[in-house]
């Protein structure tokens, strides 16, 4: 059965001013953007994002604009994690009010909570609104698991909880969140963390969270297509290209991504600290392997 929500989840990066301030001209661009190329949902802010380095009304204004600049063209996911149960509530009410399609929860940060607290976070947050729901399972920041069985008794008792991106790398935890979901709700979407497409989608993977289409997008929605027409033998050169690109973009993450957007015409800023912006050699090397992975020429420059 088609999943409610696949495909690839764009996922921005943050435009900010050279005074670090949010660029809302720039980021509705980047919006813009991504829909144009084929994604086939947004999710921000994201860790990509830079989502634990805002305040919660620079949250908001992000979310107020991806809404407009998507003009309903594809779901809108905004995350709302943050430490406290509360606060994700005020974040979640508030991106329904903008007309968000849904919220990405993660487990608290820090706390790492009990069974019963995890499960309660969750409940919590997804009862206090009617939008859809991914949960975000992401163990290296916030140390702890969203279980199996936490899954499966969410999925039970909330009937907007549609999706579970998961950052594990662990493809026995990936396969049995596949089989186990399938069994609860044919329609629940499993997403892997970044784009390992070819070893997640036989067993049911819905998608990615994209990094690499900030940069690729051409590439990362073929390798998506590859896929989902279990074309393995033109899905394979693809996923070791991206599986390249990935290992360029996840170092000094993610300022290396927002350089390599301004390589590709598309400038939005620099981080906010404490990520630092690349040195010069850096720089060299990521137009070097963008270079050599024929990025600069296959693929799509400026806006």
């Amino acid at each position: 059965m088609e999943k409610s929500y696949g495909g690839i989840g764009g996922a921005p990066v943050t435009p900010f001013t050279k005074d670090n301030r949010l660029d809302l001209e720039t980021f509705a661009k980047q919006v813009n953007f991504l829909i144009e190329q084929g994604v086939h949902l947004l999710c921000h802010p994201m860790h990509i994002g830079e989502s634990i380095s805002m305040t919660m009304e620079e949250r908001k204004e992000l979310a107020r604009c991806l809404v407009e600049a998507t003009g309903g063209r594809v779901p809108t996911f905004v995350n709302v994690s943050v430490p406290g149960t509360d606060l994700n509530v005020e974040l979640a009410r508030h991106c329904e009010e903008v007309g968000a399609t849904g919220m990405v929860l993660l487990s608290p940060y820090h706390w790492q909570p009990g069974k019963e607290a995890h499960i309660d976070h969750f409940m919590t947050v997804g009862g206090a609104v009617g939008i859809k729901m991914i949960a975000y399972n992401n163990v290296g920041a916030t140390k702890v698991e969203i279980s199996h069985d936490i899954m499966a008794h969410l999925i039970e008792r909330l009937p907007n909880f549609v999706g579970l991106k998961d950052a594990s790398f662990d493809m026995k935890y990936f396969t049995e969140a596949c089989r186990i979901s399938s069994e609860v709700n044919p329609e629940f979407s499993v997403y892997t963390g970044i784009e390992f497409l070819l070893p997640s989608m036989p067993v049911g993977g819905a998608g990615a969270f994209s990094a690499c289409a900030e940069v690729a997008p051409k590439l990362t929605l073929s390798l998506y297509d590859a896929c989902a027409n279990m074309d393995i033998e033109k899905a394979r050169p693809l996923q070791f290209k991206v599986s390249n690109l990935l290992n360029l973009l996840m170092q000094n993450y993610p300022s290396t991504i927002k350089y390599a957007m301004e390589v590709m015409g598309r400038p939005v800023g620099e981080t906010r600290k404490p990520i630092l912006p690349l040195n010069s050699d850096e720089k060299v090397h990521v137009k070097e392997t963008l270079a050599s992975l024929s990025i600069l020429e296959e693929e799509h420059h400026g806006w």
